[in-house]
Protein backbone atom coordinates (compact mmCIF):
# COMPACT_ATOMS: atom_id res chain seq x y z
CA UNK A 1 0.00 0.00 0.00
CA UNK A 2 1.49 3.37 -1.01
CA UNK A 3 2.01 6.32 1.33
CA UNK A 4 -0.99 8.27 -0.01
CA UNK A 5 -3.35 5.36 0.69
CA UNK A 6 -1.89 4.81 4.15
CA UNK A 7 -2.20 8.48 5.09
CA UNK A 8 -5.76 8.70 3.75
CA UNK A 9 -6.80 5.64 5.70
CA UNK A 10 -5.31 6.71 8.99
CA UNK A 11 -6.47 10.29 8.40
CA UNK A 12 -10.05 9.00 8.24
CA UNK A 13 -9.78 8.20 11.96
CA UNK A 14 -9.18 11.84 12.88
CA UNK A 15 -12.96 12.40 12.97
CA UNK A 16 -14.05 11.52 16.56
CA UNK A 17 -17.30 9.69 15.75
CA UNK A 18 -15.64 7.72 12.98
CA UNK A 19 -12.79 6.77 15.27
CA UNK A 20 -15.21 5.67 18.01
CA UNK A 21 -17.11 3.49 15.53
CA UNK A 22 -13.89 1.94 14.25
CA UNK A 23 -12.67 1.17 17.75
CA UNK A 24 -16.01 -0.37 18.66
CA UNK A 25 -16.18 -2.57 15.54
CA UNK A 26 -12.53 -3.60 15.91
CA UNK A 27 -13.13 -4.65 19.50
CA UNK A 28 -16.01 -7.04 18.72
CA UNK A 29 -15.50 -10.79 18.20
CA UNK A 30 -18.07 -10.86 15.39
CA UNK A 31 -19.15 -8.52 12.61
CA UNK A 32 -21.68 -5.92 13.82
CA UNK A 33 -24.60 -4.11 12.21
CA UNK A 34 -25.23 -0.40 11.89
CA UNK A 35 -27.84 -0.28 14.64
CA UNK A 36 -25.61 -2.07 17.12
CA UNK A 37 -22.67 0.20 16.32
CA UNK A 38 -24.84 3.34 16.49
CA UNK A 39 -26.21 2.36 19.90
CA UNK A 40 -22.74 1.54 21.21
CA UNK A 41 -21.29 4.99 20.46
CA UNK A 42 -24.50 6.97 20.98
CA UNK A 43 -25.16 8.38 17.51
CA UNK A 44 -28.17 8.18 15.15
CA UNK A 45 -28.15 5.22 12.77
CA UNK A 46 -27.89 7.44 9.68
CA UNK A 47 -24.74 9.00 11.16
CA UNK A 48 -23.28 5.58 11.92
CA UNK A 49 -24.07 4.43 8.38
CA UNK A 50 -22.25 7.38 6.83
CA UNK A 51 -19.09 6.91 8.91
CA UNK A 52 -19.05 3.12 8.71
CA UNK A 53 -19.28 3.23 4.93
CA UNK A 54 -16.52 5.84 4.84
CA UNK A 55 -14.32 3.45 6.83
CA UNK A 56 -15.11 0.75 4.28
CA UNK A 57 -14.17 3.10 1.43
CA UNK A 58 -10.81 3.76 3.08
CA UNK A 59 -10.12 0.04 3.56
CA UNK A 60 -10.29 0.11 7.35
CA UNK A 61 -13.43 -2.04 7.60
CA UNK A 62 -14.74 -4.97 5.58
CA UNK A 63 -18.40 -5.75 4.88
CA UNK A 64 -20.33 -8.99 4.96
CA UNK A 65 -24.05 -9.75 4.55
CA UNK A 66 -25.87 -12.16 6.83
CA UNK A 67 -29.41 -12.72 8.14
CA UNK A 68 -29.27 -11.98 11.83
CA UNK A 69 -32.37 -14.13 12.55
CA UNK A 70 -30.60 -17.30 11.44
CA UNK A 71 -33.56 -18.13 9.20
CA UNK A 72 -33.33 -18.72 5.46
CA UNK A 73 -35.72 -19.00 2.57
CA UNK A 74 -38.87 -17.00 1.79
CA UNK A 75 -39.94 -14.67 4.57
CA UNK A 76 -36.52 -14.70 6.25
CA UNK A 77 -35.91 -11.06 5.35
CA UNK A 78 -33.01 -9.37 3.64
CA UNK A 79 -29.46 -10.07 4.84
CA UNK A 80 -28.10 -7.34 7.10
CA UNK A 81 -25.00 -5.35 6.19
CA UNK A 82 -22.37 -6.09 8.84
CA UNK A 83 -18.96 -4.58 9.49
CA UNK A 84 -15.73 -6.03 10.77
CA UNK A 85 -12.15 -4.78 10.94
CA UNK A 86 -10.18 -5.15 7.73
CA UNK A 87 -7.24 -7.55 7.67
CA UNK A 88 -5.08 -4.83 6.10
CA UNK A 89 -2.22 -3.45 8.21
CA UNK A 90 -1.71 0.32 8.48
CA UNK A 91 1.57 1.96 9.38
CA UNK A 92 2.89 5.37 8.43
CA UNK A 93 6.43 6.38 9.27
CA UNK A 94 8.22 9.53 8.17
CA UNK A 95 10.92 9.01 7.18
CA UNK A 96 10.07 5.57 5.86
CA UNK A 97 10.97 2.54 7.98
CA UNK A 98 10.74 -1.08 6.84
CA UNK A 99 11.32 -3.14 9.96
CA UNK A 100 9.00 -5.87 8.68
CA UNK A 101 11.42 -6.37 5.76
CA UNK A 102 14.38 -6.61 8.13
CA UNK A 103 12.44 -9.09 10.26
CA UNK A 104 11.59 -11.19 7.21
CA UNK A 105 15.23 -11.27 6.10
CA UNK A 106 16.49 -12.13 9.59
CA UNK A 107 13.91 -14.91 10.04
CA UNK A 108 14.77 -16.38 6.64
CA UNK A 109 18.48 -16.25 7.47
CA UNK A 110 18.03 -18.02 10.82
CA UNK A 111 15.88 -20.76 9.26
CA UNK A 112 18.42 -21.28 6.48
CA UNK A 113 21.37 -21.33 8.89
CA UNK A 114 19.68 -23.95 11.08
CA UNK A 115 18.62 -26.08 8.11
CA UNK A 116 21.83 -25.95 6.05
CA UNK A 117 24.42 -25.59 8.81
CA UNK A 118 25.60 -22.17 7.61
CA UNK A 119 26.95 -19.38 9.76
CA UNK A 120 24.35 -16.75 10.63
CA UNK A 121 26.30 -13.87 8.97
CA UNK A 122 26.69 -15.81 5.71
CA UNK A 123 23.06 -16.82 5.76
CA UNK A 124 21.98 -13.23 6.51
CA UNK A 125 23.92 -11.79 3.59
CA UNK A 126 22.51 -14.45 1.26
CA UNK A 127 18.94 -13.84 2.43
CA UNK A 128 19.27 -10.05 2.07
CA UNK A 129 20.77 -10.38 -1.40
CA UNK A 130 18.05 -12.77 -2.51
CA UNK A 131 15.30 -10.47 -1.23
CA UNK A 132 16.79 -7.49 -3.05
CA UNK A 133 17.30 -9.55 -6.18
CA UNK A 134 13.64 -10.60 -6.22
CA UNK A 135 12.51 -6.98 -5.90
CA UNK A 136 14.86 -5.83 -8.66
CA UNK A 137 13.85 -8.63 -11.02
CA UNK A 138 10.14 -7.92 -10.50
CA UNK A 139 10.43 -4.21 -11.28
CA UNK A 140 10.47 -2.42 -14.61
CA UNK A 141 12.48 0.80 -14.79
CA UNK A 142 14.13 2.99 -17.38
CA UNK A 143 17.39 4.92 -17.61
CA UNK A 144 20.99 3.89 -17.17
CA UNK A 145 21.99 1.41 -14.49
CA UNK A 146 22.46 3.86 -11.63
CA UNK A 147 19.23 5.67 -12.48
CA UNK A 148 17.36 2.37 -12.40
CA UNK A 149 18.87 1.38 -9.06
CA UNK A 150 18.06 4.81 -7.63
CA UNK A 151 14.42 4.56 -8.74
CA UNK A 152 13.90 1.17 -7.10
CA UNK A 153 15.62 2.17 -3.87
CA UNK A 154 13.38 5.25 -3.62
CA UNK A 155 10.40 2.90 -3.69
CA UNK A 156 11.99 0.90 -0.87
CA UNK A 157 12.23 3.94 1.42
CA UNK A 158 15.91 4.82 1.00
CA UNK A 159 15.36 8.40 -0.27
CA UNK A 160 17.91 7.70 -2.98
CA UNK A 161 19.41 10.43 -5.11
CA UNK A 162 21.92 10.35 -7.92
CA UNK A 163 25.02 12.43 -7.14
CA UNK A 164 27.38 12.36 -10.13
CA UNK A 165 28.22 8.65 -10.50
CA UNK A 166 27.01 7.64 -7.04
CA UNK A 167 23.62 6.72 -5.64
CA UNK A 168 23.47 8.32 -2.18
CA UNK A 169 20.88 7.05 0.30
CA UNK A 170 19.60 9.82 2.58
CA UNK A 171 17.50 7.47 4.72
CA UNK A 172 18.02 4.06 6.29
CA UNK A 173 14.75 2.07 6.39
CA UNK A 174 16.21 0.06 9.28
CA UNK A 175 17.44 3.07 11.28
CA UNK A 176 16.68 1.98 14.87
CA UNK A 177 18.13 -1.49 14.25
CA UNK A 178 21.20 -0.02 12.58
CA UNK A 179 21.92 2.17 15.62
CA UNK A 180 21.85 -0.82 17.99
CA UNK A 181 23.31 -3.49 15.68
CA UNK A 182 25.38 -1.43 13.27
CA UNK A 183 27.66 -4.05 11.75
CA UNK A 184 24.91 -6.61 11.30
CA UNK A 185 22.33 -4.25 9.76
CA UNK A 186 24.78 -2.34 7.59
CA UNK A 187 25.93 -5.65 6.13
CA UNK A 188 22.30 -6.58 5.51
CA UNK A 189 21.78 -3.23 3.80
CA UNK A 190 24.77 -3.67 1.53
CA UNK A 191 23.69 -7.15 0.46
CA UNK A 192 20.10 -6.03 -0.11
CA UNK A 193 21.11 -3.05 -2.27
CA UNK A 194 23.52 -5.20 -4.27
CA UNK A 195 20.74 -7.72 -4.73
CA UNK A 196 18.45 -5.01 -6.14
CA UNK A 197 21.15 -4.02 -8.65
CA UNK A 198 21.79 -7.64 -9.62
CA UNK A 199 18.06 -8.32 -9.95
CA UNK A 200 17.80 -5.38 -12.34
CA UNK A 201 20.56 -6.94 -14.42
CA UNK A 202 23.02 -4.12 -13.73
CA UNK A 203 26.44 -5.43 -14.71
CA UNK A 204 28.57 -2.47 -13.62
CA UNK A 205 27.06 -1.43 -10.29
CA UNK A 206 28.50 -2.21 -6.87
CA UNK A 207 27.10 -1.45 -3.40
CA UNK A 208 29.78 -0.30 -0.95
CA UNK A 209 29.87 0.39 2.76
CA UNK A 210 30.72 4.08 3.06
CA UNK A 211 29.17 5.37 6.32
CA UNK A 212 28.42 9.07 6.49
CA UNK A 213 26.54 10.99 9.22
CA UNK A 214 22.89 11.51 8.36
CA UNK A 215 22.86 8.92 5.56
CA UNK A 216 22.48 5.19 5.06
CA UNK A 217 25.81 3.39 5.34
CA UNK A 218 25.63 2.14 1.73
CA UNK A 219 26.51 3.98 -1.45
CA UNK A 220 26.15 2.54 -4.92
CA UNK A 221 28.73 3.29 -7.58
CA UNK A 222 29.76 2.16 -11.02
CA UNK A 223 32.26 -0.65 -10.69
CA UNK A 224 35.69 -0.08 -12.18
Amino acid sequence: MDLASQVAGIGALAEPVRRALYEYVAGQPEAVGREQAADAVGVPMHTAKFHLDKLVDEGLLDVEFRRLTGRSGPGAGRPAKLYRRSAAEWTVSLPARRYHLAGHILATALETAARDGLSVPDSLHAAAHTEGELIGAATKSTGDELERVSTILKDQGYEARLDDDTVVLANCPFDALAKEHTELVCGLNQSFVQGVADGLGCQSVVALLEPEPGHCCVKTRRSL
